[in-house]
């Protein structure tokens, strides 16, 4: 590892490895969770199931216990838009919930998130978790060497806009490794050639959030549950990105090139 600016610490090929070992565990987890998720299920089995398939495979479920939260993955359920805690609540048809989660491998770090309709869809959920997709990829296709951090957000919320939803603007990506959160802070909102500059040996996750309504969250008595005030549905996807000089692959999906899936995400 190679400290810059006293805040960031760059990557070398060998940490990008290590990192990318947790990566793929935690790509395994979400692809795995799509073929529970249905209706019936509460997220209080889905977390058993992931937490199991995390343990099983040699990594350690880094969330639990992380600042106090109790499970091994985040359950964010419709206007949940981040850090759900799982429960005894049986998925319906017509929900839609994201999971977040982050293992760890020999002390270094993966993190990344999906959402999924559980049962049936209509053309608003559709149209929010396209949106969240491709916000995500524009944001991932701004965050190589030369860019600033506020490329990708302003690129993001672009995207975002454009198809007819809001960003959670108060929440960000950030750097990832030897801690879950680590520099740079990566902006779901920005100005071009504004933060910092993105230059190889950095890697950070890119994970907007978004819903159908208004931008405003609230907190929910647990200290935990984040919601849209407005109560409109909510999506989000996070992807882990190392950037390397000519290129930058994102080492939470493995299964081809992402950009194959610009218009919606795979395995639905």
């Amino acid at each position: 590892m190679i400290p810059i600016d006293n805040n960031i610490t760059l990557k070398t090929s060998i940490d990008i490895a290590r990192i990318r070992r947790s990566c793929r565990i935690v790509e395994k987890t979400l692809r795995l969770l799509k073929d529970y998720i249905h209706p019936g299920i509460s997220t209080l089995d889905l977390n058993s199931i992931a937490e199991k398939y995390i343990i099983d495979n040699g990594a350690i479920p880094a969330l639990k216990g992380f600042k106090g939260f109790p499970a091994a993955i985040c359950t964010s359920v419709n206007n949940v838009i981040a850090h759900g805690k799982p429960n005894n609540y049986k998925l319906e048809d017509g929900d839609i919930i994201t999971i977040d989660t982050t293992v760890s491998i020999d002390g270094w770090f993966g993190d990344g998130a999906w959402t999924y309709f559980v049962g049936s869809s209509n053309p608003d959920k559709e149209r929010l978790l396209k949106a969240a997709w491709q916000a995500n990829l524009m944001g991932i296709s701004r965050a190589k060497a030369g860019y600033f951090t506020g490329d990708i957000g302003n690129i993001i919320t672009k995207t975002a806009e454009m198809l007819g939803c809001s960003i959670a603007e108060e929440y960000a990506g950030h750097g990832i490794g030897k801690r879950i959160h680590e520099d740079p802070i990566i902006p779901n909102i920005g100005e071009k050639n504004t933060g910092i500059r993105i230059v190889p040996g950095m890697v950070f996750t890119v994970e907007p959030m978004l819903s159908l309504g208004s931008s405003n969250i609230a907190k929910m008595n647990d200290g935990w549950t984040l919601v849209t005030d407005d109560g409109s549905l909510s999506a989000q996807f996070e992807h882990t990105v190392a950037v390397f000089r000519d290129y930058t692959e994102v080492l939470t999906f493995s299964s081809g090139k992402i950009t194959d899936y610009i218009d919606f995400p795979p395995f639905f």
